[in-house]
This record gives structure tokens, C-alpha cells and sequence, in this order.
């Protein structure tokens, strides 16, 4: 991947295990690499016993109002300014970014490079309260976000991850001084399927949440509802309660899942079932669904 040479710093979420390998911190994956191998991400990799990560660059930027991300009663009618990266940890074959979230197979020289001072100073200039880091995976880039969340900081900004949930704690304790906002996806609620559709693992998502939760950042739940894959009422139940059994007040968002990426021969989710969804959210006494 030629362009990530120019692009990239030394990790601070990795730790030396000897003989030149070092193991990822970032996310629950854990990714031990050997020099010249990288992570599940692609985009974190082991250059002569040194892990490498993204820096300096966007593959999106755009502003957006902070109930697209979404957040509900997190600053309401906020504007953002959302930027992106390469690459995920994740596999989802209902990706709807996997132009961007395959670093392998994307387009790089639709990268924009800018300087995390610049990325603030545009969220000023646009009128944006909320710098977000989404559209791929953020926990796989932290290190940038961190630089860009402290240069919004700096200028009195609220800052926001849109995240799989895939979490450790230590990029929790690393975020924590400078990330507010967390949105984290519960995808399913069964481990076969998150292994087989997501290449994740439900138990360890769940860790991220509980995480997330405890660490004390402000956590909202997103749901991609799929016709077949997680859309059964017991399904549904069983996530509504799991995110109860952490807070009643966490607010649950279901999204509609349309054909796309590897899953075109699925339909699109209907009304109807969103609103049966709900339902269910809210008979496991959920106050926000």
C-alpha cells in the first residue's frame, strides 16, 4: 500500500513483544504482527518491529447535523464536521461504506492530506460544535482522531466517535481525556452470525459496550435491522435487553437496512418491522427507541 507511507505515525496503542513483533491495542482483535505483516484493519502494520498507524489525511469530509450520526439528546440541532479514513476491522457484508472500509480494494487517491489543526479550524469556521470521526472505523485510526480531538478541544468542540463498539480498555483510557460522544453498533445478538456476516465476535462487542458504558462516556446503540439476520423478536428482545440491563436511558436506534455490498439479494427492511422493533425495545422497558 504505497500511500500509507507518507501517511502514518508510530502507534501509542501497541505493545512490544519481542523479536521484532508487537501487538495492536486498538481494538479487541488484539493483532499480533510480525515486521512486514499488519493487522486484521490493514491499515495498522509492523514496519521493522515498529506498528505503524494512519495520520494526516481524509478519505471524507463533510458536515453533517448531529442526529444523522446518531445521536438523540446529545446536543440537539447541533452541526458536525465528520471526516473519515481507510479501512475497518470488521468484514460486515452489509457494509455501506465498503468502498472506503476495505483498505485493500479503495481508492487512495481519493485521500485528502490535511493537518488535525486544519480539521478544527474548518469545524469552527462552518459553524460545527461536534468534530466526529466515522464513516470507517475510528477505534483503527485513534491515534489521528486523538490529535484532531485535541486540537478541538483546544477550541472548546465536543468530540464524537460512530464506532463498531469493538473497544479495549486500553484505547478507552486513551480517548477518555478527549472523546465525548460514542455511538457503538450491536449488529446481532448471536455469535455465529456476527462471526460469519462481521468477522467479530458478539461476546467481545459486548465487552465493548459494557466498556464503553462504565468508562463513562456518552453512549448511544445503533441496530441495522436485516430481513433474516437479526430481525427475529426474540433477536430483538434479547438486544433491548441487554442494553436495558445497562441503563434503561441508552438510547436504541434502528436503522433500516437496504441491499448493498455483499448482501444485494436480501430485501430492504420495511416499515413494519422497524416499528414492531420498537416495540420490542420498549417492552424491555427501553425509554429511547
Amino acid at each position: 500500500m504505497p500511500f500509507m507511507q507518507g501517511y502514518t505515525a508510530e502507534a501509542a496503542l501497541c505493545e512490544s513483544l519481542g523479536g521484532g513483533k508487537v501487538r495492536c491495542l486498538a481494538c479487541a482483535h488484539r493483532c499480533v504482527t510480525a515486521p512486514g505483516g499488519a493487522g486484521r484493519c490493514a491499515v495498522r502494520f509492523n514496519d521493522g518491529g515498529k506498528l505503524r498507524v494512519p495520520r494526516g489525511y481524509v478519505s471524507g469530509l463533510a458536515p453533517d447535523p448531529i442526529e444523522k450520526k446518531p445521536f438523540f439528546h446529545a446536543l440537539p440541532g447541533a452541526r458536525t464536521l465528520s471526516f473519515g479514513m481507510f479501512g475497518c476491522n470488521f468484514r460486515c457484508s452489509f457494509c455501506q461504506n465498503w468502498s472506503i472500509s476495505d483498505a485493500r480494494t479503495a481508492e487512495w487517491t481519493g485521500a485528502l492530506r490535511v493537518g488535525a489543526d486544519r480539521l478544527a479550524a474548518e469545524a469552527v469556521s462552518s459553524g460545527a460544535g461536534v468534530v466526529v470521526s466515522t464513516y470507517n472505523e475510528p477505534l483503527i485510526t485513534a491515534e489521528w482522531a486523538a490529535e484532531v480531538f485535541d486540537e478541538a478541544k483546544r477550541r472548546g468542540l465536543r468530540t464524537a466517535f460512530v464506532s463498531n463498539g469493538y473497544a479495549t480498555p486500553e484505547a478507552a483510557a486513551f480517548l477518555k481525556p478527549r472523546l465525548d460522544f460514542w455511538k457503538a453498533d450491536l449488529k446481532s445478538f448471536d455469535d455465529a452470525n456476527y462471526r460469519k456476516v462481521c468477522g467479530a465476535e458478539l461476546g467481545k462487542v459486548l465487552d465493548g459496550i459494557r466498556l464503553i458504558k462504565a468508562a463513562g462516556f456518552w453512549l448511544e446503540i445503533v441496530t441495522l435491522l436485516v430481513p433474516g439476520f437479526n430481525d427475529s423478536d426474540a433477536e430483538v428482545s434479547a438486544m433491548a435487553g441487554f442494553i436495558a440491563g445497562l441503563s434503561p436511558d441508552i438510547p436504541w436506534h434502528l436503522t433500516a437496512f437496504h441491499p448493498d455490498h455483499l448482501m444485494t439479494d436480501v430485501p430492504a427492511a420495511p416499515a413494519s418491522a422497524l416499528y414492531r422493533a420498537r416495540g420490542g425495545g420498549l417492552s424491555e422497558r427501553l425509554n429511547y427507541v
